[in-house]
């Protein structure tokens, strides 16, 4: 097997970020706490990914302050994995990741869950991009300067 490389101490921004969210496993992890899952076994039969793997994300997910650890909420011996405030940092990443999936992986027509606002049922909007003066931003507007 492939060592994986360690990305903690690039100077990237995204590097640094992928180091603890890089796989598709962990982001649906953290898909489902949005979705209120909390509890490994939960989180197991949802994503039917194996419990080895399901530990080891998990694990990874609360060492770098994703998740953190708590008694379950029903008074019960189990574990439960809660959202930290990073955890919901992720927030904007997976509505992202879901617009753009439903803007390039579906048909028109083609039946895919959805995220409405809870308070009136409607959809959230696309996501964009704005400069400090509020204009539309796309990839050829920015770029990337080196560390200082």
């Amino acid at each position: 097997m492939v060592k994986r490389t360690r990305l903690e101490g690039a100077e990237c921004p995204v590097a640094r970020s992928l180091d603890a969210i890089g796989d598709w496993w962990s982001l649906l992890i953290v898909r489902d706490a949005f979705d209120g899952i909390r509890r490994f076994g939960e989180f197991q039969r949802n994503l039917g990914m194996a419990k080895n793997i399901l530990a080891a994300r998990l694990r990874t997910l609360v060492n770098h302050g994703i998740f953190q650890v708590v008694p379950a909420s029903d008074g019960s011996a189990y574990q439960e994995y809660v959202l930290t405030e990073k955890g919901k940092g992720l927030f904007p990443l997976i509505i992202g990741l879901r617009q753009w999936g439903e803007a390039f992986f579906f048909e028109a027509g083609e039946a895919h869950s959805r995220v409405v606002d809870r308070e009136n049922g409607q959809p959230v909007q696309a996501l964009e991009l704005r400069a400090a003066d509020g204009r539309l931003l796309g990839p050829d507007d920015c770029l990337r300067l080196p560390a200082q």
